[in-house]
């Protein structure tokens, strides 16, 4: 086993790109970033560290056992993050069979790989190993007006997407029981930031707005979610890493608990103050309010209490700090967003099919 030498998969898109800049940046691993390079796969948002000497790229898909296997027995990893996923709720309602594949089979086959590499490990080498699984807090379903999703609240997913990772949390943690695999999880709630994929509410608002095209809101925009920077969830998944109990779950949320409505207010707000000269001021004359998407949940927030209580995370960003460092970001790199945009998403609405 290689110390310090880490596999992630997923790299390549949102929250797995800004975690291997921070592991790139900030410490000693050697990183290899397992990606299979889909839709929203983009090794434009790794070129800073592209060049690293401990960064490697295997371009590869989870689902292909043979691979997985050589992978591991090349690279002799010390851990795993595993992150690749189906991860857009309106792709899985027109499209479930990609999220099964994926997300479901795709982590049996990581966890048989892992299992079969970890097997041949030293006594301590084994001890040490171990399967990090990043999911998310939709697979906890809705909340009402109140509470708290906590590590032990009962899973009940309401979208092909949220069902797949549910399964996949529970594969990982069976193979944790079952077989004693060394794991670790983590259920996260909205990241944002920069470098995310522009079908998400806070990019596609941003670009609309940009471009003076109407800002689609679900409904009335009454929806709430928790918004975690994606800095903030890097540095959590990395202390979670090095510091987290075997086989224990951790939630890991941004504090911030905010309606639809209001990102989008506020992302208008920043956008007026930083673009005083803009066209399409005020931007809020922009917002557009659109035929709400098949079960849609109303409400979901984090309680990550055991992470601050446990490790001592908790997040550095407020909401209004980390918006204003995306909205800024995404103003100072319009050629990224144009390059992802010249490929088959063009910010079509998804997720509603024969449900129009």
């Amino acid at each position: 086993m290689n110390k310090n030498t880490l596999l992630v998969t997923g790299g390549a898109g949102f929250i797995g790109s800004a975690l291997i800049r921070q592991l790139i940046n900030e410490t000693d691993f050697t990183v290899i970033n397992i990606d299979k390079l889909t839709y929203a796969g983009n090794l434009e948002s790794l070129s800073e560290i592209d060049a690293s000497p401990n960064y490697h790229f295997e371009q590869a898909d989870i689902c292909d056992a043979e691979a997985m296997d050589r992978i591991f027995t090349q690279y002799q990893p010390s851990a795993m993050m595993h992150l690749a996923a189906e991860s857009h709720v309106d792709r899985s309602i027109d499209g479930p069979a990609d999220f099964v594949q994926t997300n479901v089979v795709g982590t049996y086959i990581l966890l048989e790989a892992a299992r079969k590499y970890w097997k041949t490990l030293s006594a301590d080498d084994a001890e040490k190993f171990r399967f990090h699984h990043i999911s998310t807090d939709e697979v906890y379903g809705t909340l009402g007006e109140t509470g708290l999703f906590t590590e032990t609240t009962p899973y009940q997913p309401n979208s092909p997407y949220s069902a797949t990772k549910a399964g996949s949390d529970h594969l990982v943690r069976a193979w944790h029981h079952t077989y004693g695999l060394p794991v670790l999880m983590t259920n996260c709630s909205n990241n944002y930031g920069p470098y995310q994929f522009p079908e998400k509410l806070i990019p596609v608002v941003i670009n609309n707005a940009l471009a003076g095209k109407p800002l689609p809101i679900y409904g009335k925009g009454e929806n709430i979610r928790d918004w975690l920077y994606v800095d903030d969830h890097a540095r959590a998944l990395r202390l979670v890493l090095a510091e987290g109990k075997l086989c224990e779950s951790y939630n890991v949320g941004g504090f911030n608990e905010h309606t639809n409505l209001e990102v989008v207010q506020l992302i208008c707000q920043i956008l007026d103050e930083l673009l005083p000269d803009s066209p399409h001021r005020p931007h809020k004359n922009l917002i557009e309010f659109v035929t709400d998407r098949p079960g849609h949940d109303a409400r979901y927030a984090i309680d990550a209490s055991k992470i601050e209580r446990e490790l001592g995370w908790k997040p550095q960003e407020t909401f209004a700090t980390g918006l204003r460092k995306t909205v800024q970001w995404y103003l100072d790199n319009r050629k990224w967003c144009e390059n992802v945009m010249d490929g088959s998403y063009q910010q079509q609405r998804l997720g509603l099919g024969d449900n129009k």
